[in-house]
C-alpha cells in the first residue's frame, strides 16, 4: 500500500513537471492557427523575448541570489565537460555512419545542444520553485556559451570555413542572457542596491520569460517533410532524447550529484534540441530541413521522455 502511494506521489510529480511546459506551448501553437500573430510579428515578438525578457531574467536572478550557496565549481565542471564530450564524442560518431558533410553539422548539433534555457529552467522550477533558480541560472552563463561557441565551431568546419574565435567571442558577449549575468553578478558583487519601485517591475518580466517564450516556440512550430532524411532523423531523436541523456545522468548518480543539481543536469542533458540550433544552420549552410526537423520532433517526443526521466530520478530518490 504505501509502495503504491509512493509510486502515484512520484507520477504526480513527474507530470506536473512537464504538463505546465507542453500546455504554454498549446497556447502558442492555438495563436498560430488563430492566426493572431503573422510571421513577421512573430519574428519581432520572438526577438523582444531574446533580447528583453531573457536579460532580466538572468540579472534578476543573478542579484537577487547568494553566492556563497549557488556557486557550485564541481556542477558547472561536469555539466561544461560533459557538453564537451557529447559535442566530441557524437561528432566521432556521426562522421564514421554519415558521409554529407552538410547533414554531419546539423546532426552533431542536434545531440550536443539542448533546449536549456526554454525548455530545461521551466522543468526545474515546476519541481523546486521559482525561488531556487539561481542555481540553474548561474549553469546558463556556462553552458549557453559553450554551446554558441561548440555549435559556430561544428558548422564552419563541415562547410569549409573559417573559424576565428575572437569574432565568436564578441558575439557570445553581446548574447543578452550573459549580459544579463553579467550585470547582475556585478551589481550583487558591488553591493549596488535597487529600489523595490525598480526591483519589481525587473521581477515581473523575469517571471514572464518562461510563459513568453514557450508561447513563441509553440507559434514557431512548422513540420516538415523528413522523408529525405529519416534515418538521420531518427538518429538524433535517439540521441538527443535517450542516448546523451542515459549517460550523462547515470555518470552524474556514479559521482554522488542529487537534489537540485542532478534534475539541472537533466535539464541540460535531457531536453529537446535548441530551437537557436535551427537558425545557425540555416544562416552557416548545413541542413537546416534536418535541423528544423530534430527541433520539432525532439520537442514533441521530449513530453514523454523528460516525463520519464522526471519519473524514474524521483522513484529512485535521487531528488
Amino acid at each position: 500500500m504505501k509502495g503504491g502511494i509512493i509510486m502515484v506521489s512520484n507520477l504526480i510529480v513527474a507530470i506536473c513537471a512537464v504538463i505546465p511546459l507542453f500546455f504554454l506551448m498549446l497556447v502558442g501553437f492555438a495563436v498560430k492557427k488563430m492566426r493572431l500573430l503573422t510571421e513577421l510579428e512573430l519574428a519581432h515578438v520572438n526577438r523582444m523575448v531574446f533580447k528583453i525578457f531573457f536579460f532580466f531574467m538572468m540579472f534578476y536572478n543573478i542579484y537577487t541570489t547568494d553566492l556563497a550557496e549557488t556557486f557550485r565549481p564541481h556542477l558547472m565542471l561536469f555539466g561544461a565537460v560533459g557538453v564537451l564530450a557529447s559535442a566530441l564524442i557524437g561528432g566521432i560518431i556521426i562522421c564514421l555512419i554519415e558521409k554529407s558533410n552538410k547533414r554531419r553539422g546539423a546532426m552533431i548539433q542536434a545531440i550536443f545542444r539542448s533546449n536549456f534555457v526554454i525548455m530545461g529552467i521551466p522543468i526545474i522550477s515546476n519541481i523546486f520553485g521559482d525561488d531556487q533558480l539561481a542555481i540553474p541560472t548561474m549553469m546558463i552563463a556556462i553552458i549557453v556559451p559553450i554551446y554558441n561557441i561548440v555549435s559556430v565551431f561544428i558548422l564552419e568546419t563541415f562547410r569549409g570555413g573559417h573559424f576565428y574565435l575572437p569574432t565568436i567571442l564578441l558575439g557570445v558577449l553581446k548574447n543578452p542572457m550573459i549580459l544579463g549575468a553579467i550585470f547582475g553578478t556585478l551589481f550583487l558583487v558591488l553591493g549596488i542596491p535597487l529600489p523595490k519601485v525598480i526591483l519589481k517591475p525587473i521581477s515581473q518580466l523575469a517571471a514572464a520569460t518562461t510563459p513568453m517564450a514557450l508561447i513563441v516556440l509553440g507559434a514557431s512550430f512548422k513540420a516538415g517533410s523528413y522523408h529525405e532524411h529519416l534515418p538521420q532523423l531518427i538518429g538524433c531523436i535517439l540521441g538527443r532524447l535517450i542516448i546523451v541523456p542515459t549517460i550523462m545522468l547515470s555518470l552524474a548518480i556514479f559521482l554522488g550529484f542529487r537534489g537540485i543539481e542532478l534534475v539541472t543536469l537533466m535539464a541540460i542533458f535531457a531536453t529537446p534540441c535548441a530551437v537557436a540550433g535551427y537558425a545557425m544552420a540555416q544562416q552557416m549552410g548545413s541542413d537546416a530541413d534536418l535541423a528544423g526537423n530534430c527541433v520539432v520532433y525532439t520537442t514533441g517526443l521530449s513530453c514523454f521522455t523528460i516525463f520519464g526521466w522526471v519519473f524514474v530520478l524521483k522513484t529512485l530518490g535521487m531528488f
